[in-house]
């Protein structure tokens, strides 16, 4: 049987939601093997071997490791690729700086952002943002492949009890050094993983507009904050809050689109949704062809009626 190594992305004690997909997708192709890289890592190293469907998890605990530096990390991943065939990474933003990395040293082709396994190395991709999609089929003898978190279930976190195996590898590259992170706190729930996702557009007008507009539905429903690359590039909120080709790939229960119109990259980031609620005074608005339910309205009126009305129901 095929082994896999799927490199786990971690808070060095939880294992994050998009690794948990990966395992799914890993399992399909042969016996998943685990990586938690990072510095003080014990904590998140018991919890990958909590996964159901574990075989083995390796632990490399070294202060080289503790920001997810690619140049650090990716020769650690080649060096124990002797013993597997292929190297899944959930398709993150440091999965995507990880496994191309490792696709080069190993002289491969990647395949990104897969949506399901077709075969032992066929695999099916979006294209054209994701207007269509691809089969493809690699032929090299190693596969290093990334894979889309919204298309497979995740594994379930608890259950398992693989063993540990601590693995030492060549630590700082001294290609790069950390310098700091600035991240956006928040008591909402997580955009990726949020079961609810209340996005603004461009309509919004400007950052105080979509914050009186927004975020108050959002904190009625218990909703993550999501936004348009159009509303972002306007500086109506943060770079994390964009949803689409360029942003975040999400597919909650539940999308509430505001004034949003509907472009196809903007589309490709969430129409994978349970439920697409859209609220747009434009009703030839590419949004309403993909919505389950849509309301052709001034989103000045209809927001906060809305919001409202929610309130007084709780």
């Amino acid at each position: 049987m095929s082994k896999i190594l799927v490199w786990v992305e971690h808070d060095n004690a939880s294992i994050k939601d998009a690794t948990l997909a990966a395992v799914t997708a890993a399992s399909q192709i042969g016996e998943v093997h685990l990586l938690v890289a990072g510095s003080g890592c014990a904590a998140a190293g018991h919890a990958a071997s909590q996964i159901v469907g574990i075989a083995k998890v390796y632990v490399a605990d070294d202060a080289a490791y503790a920001n997810a530096l690619a140049e650090n990390i990716a020769p650690l991943i080649v060096g124990l690729m002797s013993q597997h065939d292929a190297f899944v990474a959930p398709a993150t933003s440091n999965g995507k700086n990880i496994a191309p990395r490792v696709a080069a040293l190993l002289d491969v082709m990647q395949i990104s952002d897969i949506l399901s396994v077709e075969g032992p190395a066929t695999f099916t991709r979006p294209t054209y943002a994701g207007n269509a999609i691809a089969t493809v089929e690699s032929s090299d003898a190693k596969l290093v492949i990334t894979v889309r978190g919204t298309a497979f279930i995740k594994a379930a976190p608890e259950g398992g009890s693989a063993p540990i195996e601590a693995v030492v590898g060549s630590g700082d590259a001294g290609l790069s050094s950390f310098v700091g992170a600035e991240i956006a706190l928040s008591e909402r729930p997580e955009l990726t993983s949020a079961k609810v996702i209340v996005a603004g557009g461009r309509a919004l007008k400007d950052a105080d507009t979509f914050q009186a507009t927004i975020f108050p539905l959002a904190d009625t429903l218990g909703a993550a904050v999501g936004a348009s690359r159009a509303a972002v590039d306007a500086g109506y909120v943060p770079n994390d809050y964009q949803i689409g080709q360029t942003g975040k790939i999400v597919a909650p229960n539940v999308y509430i689109a505001i004034g949003i119109s509907g472009a196809i990259q903007h589309l490709a980031g969430m129409k994978d949704s349970g439920t697409i609620i859209a609220i747009d005074k434009d009703e030839d608005a590419p949004i309403f062809q993909i919505a389950d339910l849509g309301l052709v309205a001034d989103l000045f009126d209809a927001v906060p009626l809305l919001t409202h009305t929610l309130q007084e129901t709780k």
